[in-house]
């Protein structure tokens, strides 16, 4: 049986993954003020270590580096209700301490890694989803996630018995509405009548989009009360309420980032875990951790993960998912014609 886009653990060679990749120079394995680097610093988004999802996917590369490479590494969590302030100073902390790269996971390190890679030009800086930092000394590690969403629509829409099926985004932003807009556009190329539930849970991050199962379990029983069938989140942390909700209703949940099915914190619902629109997190850490300590040429500039080059795609470890032959049939056609050009997917 065909697998579809599985992103392999051992992550994506980033020369492959990068649209526009740049080398800094010299090595990048010192600080501003010099020394060999201590490893990998990393600070985690909302929701932080432990949510199944985009932090841990993020982790799982700086154990992969820390262990191949025989490193150090350090991994902070964010607090509640903090300011970029508090996130400057927690890069600044980690720059200081020798840490080489240092990775902010998640959009909103933007302010932050801009205003301390100044301060710290010989320090390699990575930020995951975002690409508007234009600097020497920072990758930008970004993803097509429209391009896995429409292969989640497409599996949604040949699953649900009932033409109704679910999204739930975590916080209303741009990066999510790329979700959103590639899941609708996938299950409309299967069924263009088929019902679909939209939610976002907050505005803002700071208000528990990204962190709060408990928003997303209500979020979710809502929509299958609806007749929703078949749920895909985009919902960080959030989404464990979404899983737990499909379990419990025995409809179809799809996971985001990482391979839901797999986290051993969601074995109870895996049998109700159809599959995951994975991004290649996990390799893009990994990758520039070992452009800095091993190549000892930096990457920098936008780093972008497709389906072309492995950075995006579906999980594939459930058999029920994997044993669909005309499910595995049309994502292999809708695959294709990404890839081709010949499908041309929106982004909101």
């Amino acid at each position: 049986m065909r697998r579809v886009s599985r992103i392999a653990v051992a992550g994506v060679a980033t020369a492959a993954l990068a649209v526009t990749v740049s080398a800094c120079g010299s090595s990048s394995t010192s600080s501003k003020g010099g020394g060999e680097s201590k490893g990998i610093g990393l600070a985690y988004d909302v929701g932080g270590k432990g949510d199944q999802s985009f932090n841990d996917a993020a982790y799982a590369g700086l154990q992969k580096a820390e262990k191949e490479f025989k490193i150090g590494g350090r991994d902070i969590e964010p607090q509640d209700g903090e300011s970029d302030a508090d996130k400057v100073q927690r890069l600044e902390t980690l720059a200081k301490q020798g840490y080489n790269p240092i990775i902010g996971v998640g959009y909103s390190y933007a302010p932050a890694v801009k205003e301390v890679a100044a301060k710290y030009p010989k320090v390699t800086f990575g930020i995951v989803d975002d690409d508007t930092i234009k600097a020497k000394n920072v990758a930008d590690m970004v993803f097509h996630e429209e391009q896995s969403s429409y292969l989640a629509g497409v599996t949604a829409a040949r699953t649900t018995k009932k033409n109704h099926i679910g999204f739930i985004g975590g916080v209303d932003i741009p990066l999510i509405h790329k979700f959103e807009a590639g899941f609708i556009q996938g299950a409309q190329s299967v069924n263009p009548k088929i019902k679909i539930e939209k939610q976002y849970l907050t505005e803002t991050a700071q208000e528990g989009g990204f962190s709060s199962p408990d928003k997303g379990e209500n979020a979710a029983n809502g929509q299958i009360d609806a007749g929703a069938d078949v749920v895909y989140h985009a919902a960080g942390l959030s989404g464990q309420g979404v899983i737990k909700a499909a379990a419990e209703h025995k409809v179809w949940a799809i996971g985001v980032d990482s391979d839901q099915y797999e986290q051993s914190a969601l074995a109870k619902y895996k049998d109700s875990i159809l599959t995951s629109a994975l991004k290649n997190v996990e390799g893009a850490v990994y990758d520039l951790a070992k452009s800095v300590i091993k190549d000892k040429k930096p990457l920098s500039g936008e780093i972008r993960g497709s389906l072309d080059n492995g950075g995006v795609g579906l999980a594939d470890t459930n058999p029920t998912f994997q044993g669909d032959a005309g499910l595995q049939a049309a994502l292999k056609k809708a695959e294709d014609g990404i890839k081709s050009g010949s499908i041309q997917i929106k982004t909101s």
